[in-house]
């Protein structure tokens, strides 16, 4: 099937008849006896136990988004910070060494930082785009790299095959966050990368009515996170938020289309602003990271990064000036939602470790809807007026 097919189609024929799968709103599920019970536990029968092991929807998105990003296996969390602290609390240990990008998600940053240092990993953060820039930065313990493309929240794009080549040389996994772009418009597994994670809070839902997180690898790389950090830590996906995921992922294409033309015509537009000092978007002509788009990028996204003339005041005042754009965090929506980092989701970051990363006071962060584009323009022309 075409890719826009297998959004709609790959799914898990429900049984009884429903074109729908149903929502297994259950804790436990009861063996037909104490034989069946004791192969399951023993992971000879791959039927389910319990809700935090295992749920029919839950492994109907699973295989869904395995499929959707060319892996062999998923493993659906509560949260994407959940899916990213549990694939790295699954690959690393104590006297490892992980080397992460600079420009990072602010609660990404915080757990690489702070948190999992605590656990004996030690960190190292690198502003790259190619293998040959990171590859100084390698040591014989260096056990993954971490990054996003694009990143968060400068767009900044990393060029992953090259990545991927020094890092199989060294034996080091790769880790890709594909948030900003979903499967639809990006598949690092088939760029040679490792892992992918996801937080599904955003495109693959889409319509900002739940939480949750997704890892896609290998079944040797999934199966042991499946079994020592999930189970244990407990941070499973909902059955009614693997449901309602599963039914999002069936217009992923449809919105992405939608929101992406938006975002082209509006990025064009901020670019001629007198207010704006620079914008960040990868369907720009005059966008730095054009090539590496070309190579991995199969469009340029809904997300658009602005730096405003007048800084960190006229980022608040242009927040509070704005009426059709929703002033949230998150993305990925229908709906247009507008946030200013220095202020919202990367104040957690020390302003000299923001700067270093592009992060300055008047940056705006714009996750570009679906709704008509004459109407979101007019909404922001007259905020930034």
């Amino acid at each position: 099937m075409k890719y826009a097919s297998k959004l709609v189609r790959v799914n898990k024929d429900p049984g009884y008849g429903s074109h729908i799968s149903p929502v297994y709103l259950t804790s436990t599920f009861v063996f037909e006896n104490a034989q069946i019970g004791a192969k399951r536990f023993a992971g000879e029968d791959p039927g389910f136990m319990y809700s935090r092991l295992g749920n029919p929807n839950v492994r109907e998105l699973e295989e869904k988004m395995a499929a959707l990003e060319f892996g062999e296996d998923c493993l659906a969390f509560s949260s994407g910070m959940a899916a990213i602290t549990g694939c790295l609390l699954g690959i690393l240990q104590a006297g490892d060494h992980i080397i992460a990008h600079t420009s990072l998600y602010g609660a990404t940053y915080a757990f690489l930082a702070k948190t999992i240092k605590k656990f004996g990993v030690d960190v190292t953060f690198v502003a790259f785009k190619t293998g040959e820039e990171v590859e100084p930065y390698i040591t014989a313990k260096t056990k993954a790299i971490y990054f996003e493309t694009p990143s968060n929240p400068m767009l900044s794009l990393v060029d992953m095959e090259s990545i991927a080549a020094i890092a199989k040389q060294k034996r080091i996994l790769t880790i890709v966050d594909n948030t900003f772009l979903s499967p639809y418009l990006q598949n690092p597994i088939q760029h040679g990368i490792d892992i992918v994670v996801h937080s599904a809070t955003k495109y693959l839902s889409g319509h900002g009515y739940l939480i949750g997180g997704l890892v896609i690898s290998s079944k040797d790389i999934i199966e042991p996170m499946r079994k020592e950090v999930q189970k244990n830590m407990g941070a499973n996906l909902s059955p009614m938020d693997a449901w309602l995921l599963c039914q999002g992922i069936r217009t992923l294409h449809i919105r992405m289309d939608r929101s992406q033309h938006n975002a082209q015509i509006l990025a064009e537009r901020l670019e001629k602003h007198e207010a704006i000092e620079q914008v960040f978007f990868p369907g720009l002509s005059n966008f730095e990271d054009n090539y590496i788009m070309e190579k991995q990028m199969k469009g340029p996204g809904a997300m658009i990064s602005f730096v405003l003339r007048r800084g960190y005041e006229a980022g608040v005042k242009l927040m509070n000036s704005v009426k059709l754009s929703t002033l949230a965090v998150s993305l990925g929506d229908v709906g247009t939602l507008i946030q200013h980092p220095a202020s919202m989701t990367h104040a957690i970051i020390p302003k000299e470790e923001r700067e270093k990363a592009g992060i300055l006071d008047g940056l705006v962060r714009l996750s570009v809807g679906i709704e008509d584009v004459e109407d979101i323009w007019n909404d922001l022309e007259i905020g930034l007026k």
